[in-house]
């Protein structure tokens, strides 16, 4: 997958079939957008495009509301390591400001899409809105169509089990434990990508030998504390796991995790963790019946994953 920081970078892309989005999660709905991507490029003879946003638009649209303190279930490298996987040709990067937010969509559509990038097709996802005041919508873009030299396509909206499916929601499940809810919604097990360091050995606490797990960008969301069933893999790695996450104002680090299988191996090391399943509320070192919580969970993860 290719990935742009501009307009400009891109304008050589084959027959572009685009659709703009945040994208947060890759969710199942997400990806019927990029499978029709994928189709439509193949018929058109060119190749799939997403343009998506950094920072999140609500962050700097609505700093003192909406946008403050929103957390995002994916990381930046996160959501392009599952764009890839869902096959996605192209992403482009553009960096979201309060003066690109001006931009009206007639514009956004006339001097991005159609004049530099060259648009195929046009892909919009239930009730998508784009531009100043989120004037645009599938609508304009239909009517679009013969004066810019495109066609357009509106995805309709997708549930599971009864369910609109969307991010907002997915993340109220991550945030309040309910892992298999989420990982229903998005179609594959939640993820934290980090590089491990060595943090404690099982002679110093009595625990299982425990590695932290950085965050590294503030807005990454992490689940409610407590201890998860995890599998984890790099290249050349492969682990069952249990992961322990600490509240943020808590002196403890925020995220630990013990590798039942190998230890990981090797400097700057990214390891994709998958969260399965939430075993046990939140958890102090201190506490003996903690630590016994803990060792208890290890026994019941090495049964729940294989």
């Amino acid at each position: 997958m290719n990935v742009y920081r501009s307009f400009e970078e891109a304008r050589n892309i084959r027959n572009p079939v685009v659709t703009t989005g945040s994208f947060d999660g890759v969710h199942i709905g997400h990806k019927t957008i990029l499978k029709r991507l994928r189709t439509l490029a193949e018929i058109n003879n060119g190749e799939s495009v997403l343009i998506t946003f950094d920072p999140h638009p609500r962050k700097v649209l609505y700093p003192e509301t909406a946008g403050k303190g929103l957390k995002l279930i994916n990381s930046q490298q996160e959501k392009l390591e599952l764009l890839a996987k869902a096959g996605l040709d192209n992403v482009i990067i553009i960096r979201f400001s309060l003066e690109f937010s001006r931009i009206t969509s007639e514009n956004f559509v006339r001097d991005f899409l159609h004049d530099i990038l060259k648009a195929r097709v046009i892909v919009a996802g239930f009730n998508h809105h784009f531009g100043f005041n989120q004037e645009g919508d599938y609508k304009q873009l239909w009517g679009w169509q013969e004066k810019y030299n495109f066609l357009a396509e509106e995805i309709p909206e997708q549930e599971v089990e009864n369910e609109t499916v969307s991010s907002t929601k997915i993340r109220k499940a991550i945030s309040e434990g309910y892992i298999q809810r989420a990982n229903a919604y998005l179609d594959h097990y939640y993820i934290v990508i980090g590089t491990p360091i060595n943090y404690q050995s099982e002679q110093e606490t009595g625990l299982p030998v425990l590695w932290e797990i950085p965050i590294t960008e503030e807005c990454k969301l992490l689940p409610s504390p407590g201890i998860y069933a995890v599998s984890a893999e790099s290249v050349n790695f492969y682990s069952r796991a249990m992961v322990i996450v600490s509240p943020k104002e808590d002196s403890q680090p925020e995220l630990l995790a013990h590798f039942f299988d190998a230890p990981p191996d090797g400097d700057n090391l990214n390891i994709t963790m998958s969260f399965h399943k939430k075993i046990h509320s939140a958890v102090n070192y201190s506490e003996p019946k903690d630590v016994s919580r803990i060792q208890s969970a290890r026994e019941e993860i090495s049964e729940l994953i294989y």
